[in-house]
């Protein structure tokens, strides 16, 4: 017997759409930001960069998004247990020093399913986060 799993993902149009409202964030509130969309597996669907970003905003948001769908949550949900003596200690540098620690990746969900993860670096944690909540808002996912 053969067996086959298919597993919904974020397809390029929605990737699309939804950098498309990020950026209209970013723009809102005047930062240049990089942000990435990655699949339900952690593959890089798309990335841009705002022109001005930071060096290391393009980095920082595709592993904010592989966090945010590894996980299935938003980046920052691992700021406080990961400290030295919290119970995930280290997480920071699994997988190769992908994981996130820090606001700006967040789970692509609609209806409670789990599509793909969205980066956003290049400003203070919490607008990165901002800018990436709104844009799942604007563009139909479910809110984080």
């Amino acid at each position: 017997m053969k067996l086959e799993r298919h597993q919904a993902t974020i397809t390029l149009e929605a990737a699309l759409e939804l950098l498309l409202n990020v950026r209209k964030a970013a723009n809102e509130v005047s930062r240049n930001l990089a942000m990435v969309v990655v699949d339900i597996g952690g593959r890089v669907v798309v990335a841009q960069n705002m022109d001005g970003s930071q060096i290391s905003a393009m980095r920082l948001a595709e592993d904010k998004a592989f966090t945010a769908v590894a996980c299935g949550a938003p980046t920052e949900a691992w700021s406080d247990c990961s400290k030295p003596d919290g119970s995930d200690w280290g997480l920071a540098l699994s997988a190769g020093g992908k994981f996130i620690v820090f606001a700006g990746g967040l789970p692509i969900k609609i209806n409670g399913t789990l599509l793909g993860g969205l980066g956003v670096s290049g400003g203070p944690a919490e607008i990165d986060r901002s800018c990436g909540a709104s844009a799942l808002i604007a563009t139909g996912f479910d809110s984080v």
